[in-house]
């Protein structure tokens, strides 16, 4: 079963999170706190949206995402920050039942694309996706500018 998240959900999204920061070489890397991702995705102004994937046994997953916009569309889309299903529950179909989710999300509310980022040397989650349908943008290339490189753009 494939739900929206609720307040309720903010110390296991968080967990996950850090789960997936391990999975992705980063464990160190979660700066989040639960104070933060309840404001993010529940406060005055959500930033984010959160869905949970459920078992009998409890959750197994989440996606957190939140929408984008298209210049050349004219629309908005759906971008996908995160995705991870827990080791347990791999294989299990949860993974492509939330992208179907958030695809079916996606269309509901007039999106043109879907979309999201995956690390290169992720291979079997490229397998997955491209099985699911999805297509490799191979010219772009993220850029990021964050800590003090960001300070300093700002010029502060």
């Amino acid at each position: 079963m494939i739900r929206s998240a609720t307040p309720a959900d903010v110390p296991t999204i968080l967990r996950f999170v850090r789960e997936l920061a391990a999975f992705e070489r980063e464990p160190d890397a979660v700066e989040a706190t639960e104070p933060m991702l309840a404001d993010a995705l529940f406060g005055a102004q959500p930033a984010a949206e959160a869905v949970i994937a459920e078992t009998a046994e409890g959750a197994v997953g989440f996606a957190l995402f939140f929408h984008n916009f298209s210049t050349w569309k004219g629309r908005r889309g759906l971008y996908l920050e995160d995705l991870y299903v827990t080791p347990e529950a791999r294989g299990q179909g949860v993974g492509a039942a939330l992208l179907r989710h958030l695809a079916g999300l996606a269309l509901d509310r007039g999106c043109a694309r879907f979309e999201w980022s995956v690390l290169d040397w992720n291979e079997g989650a490229i397998r997955f996706y491209r099985a699911l349908g999805a297509v490799g943008q191979e010219a772009w290339t993220v850029q990021r500018v964050d800590g003090d490189a960001l300070v300093r753009l700002a010029g502060r």
